[in-house]
């Protein structure tokens, strides 16, 4: 039996995911095009079962809220499944030819890299507001990982010459090499700080 590569292109073969406490939440299982249709939409904490690259990919089509600020949208990206797609493979075929490495090995260690252990948040105690350092679950570390990709890359190419797929190869790469110029990386870092400041 041939072996199952995404886009017919790139090899699952060989992968892992080397941080312990969002293994079982990073799923890399071989698929030829990542697209369920919804199939994990309406159960809880079904998301984890959806291949990674699909997750990225949902991600791309609105980057979600920064903050309290306003919705961030990809514009005609929204709901064009293809488009995202060709994104993608535009982006991983640009990690190929810089990196010399598997693309979505270098995905797997950006959203590693990029997945915050603890962030702060604020409750009322009284008539105050309490800010306290906390432990993020595996579930939300990969979330933000993903969220913050999608937001760096949206950052990089909007009202700019370089294309979405240009921007999401670099902001992965830097994410990949530990590089405050990727905004998840340099996201991370920023809550990490505030957690501990917080404590």
């Amino acid at each position: 039996m041939s072996e199952v590569k995404l886009f017919n292109r790139w090899s699952f073969e060989g992968l892992k995911v080397k941080d312990a406490g969002i293994a079982s939440y990073v799923n890399i299982t071989p698929v030829i095009a990542p697209r369920s249709s919804g199939k994990y939409a309406s159960t809880q904490f079904y998301k984890s079962k959806m291949n990674v690259v699909e997750r990225l990919m949902t991600k791309l089509f609105v980057a979600g809220h920064r903050g309290k600020k306003h919705k961030l949208t990809s514009g005609r990206a929204v709901g064009k499944t293809q488009n995202v797609a060709n994104i993608i493979i535009e982006a991983f075929e640009i990690i190929e030819k810089k990196s010399q490495k598997n693309p979505l090995e270098v995905l797997i260690t950006a959203v590693e890299n990029a997945a915050p252990l603890e962030e702060a948040i604020s409750y009322q105690r009284g008539g105050i507001f309490v800010r306290e350092g906390v432990i993020t679950s595996p579930q939300r570390r990969v979330d933000l990982a993903l969220k913050h990709i999608a937001q760096g890359t949206q950052a990089k190419s909007y009202a700019n010459k370089r294309t979405a797929g240009e921007a999401l190869a670099e902001e992965v790469l830097a994410a990949a090499k530990g590089d405050t110029a990727s905004f998840a990386y340099s996201e991370k870092m920023r809550r990490e700080k505030e957690a501990s400041g917080a404590r």
